[in-house]
């Protein structure tokens, strides 16, 4: 159902810019932005279920400018450990 929102212009840009920088286009980044805004409904109680969870509200696979998230992953734990030497 599609719907429409009047934002004030620095709203809109802001947001626009975003979604430009993860890819996207500005309904699907804002339908993201709504989708994660909504409260969980369910308890998550173990891995599975909360990577369940990611995958269900696109978290998982929404970093597509990463080519290998392992690596990525090692790269800030790297950078997180030594940031006061």
């Amino acid at each position: 159902m599609p719907q429409t929102v009047e934002l004030p212009d620095d709203l809109a840009n802001a947001l626009s810019d975003e979604a430009s920088r993860l890819g996207l286009s500005l309904p699907d980044y804002t339908a993201r932005m709504l989708i994660s805004a909504r409260p969980v409904a369910a308890s998550i109680h173990d891995g599975a279920e909360l990577v369940a969870f990611w995958q269900a509200e696109g978290v998982i696979g929404s970093r597509n400018e990463l080519a290998d998230s392992q690596s990525e992953a090692r790269q800030l734990r790297d950078q997180a450990q030594h940031r006061f030497e």
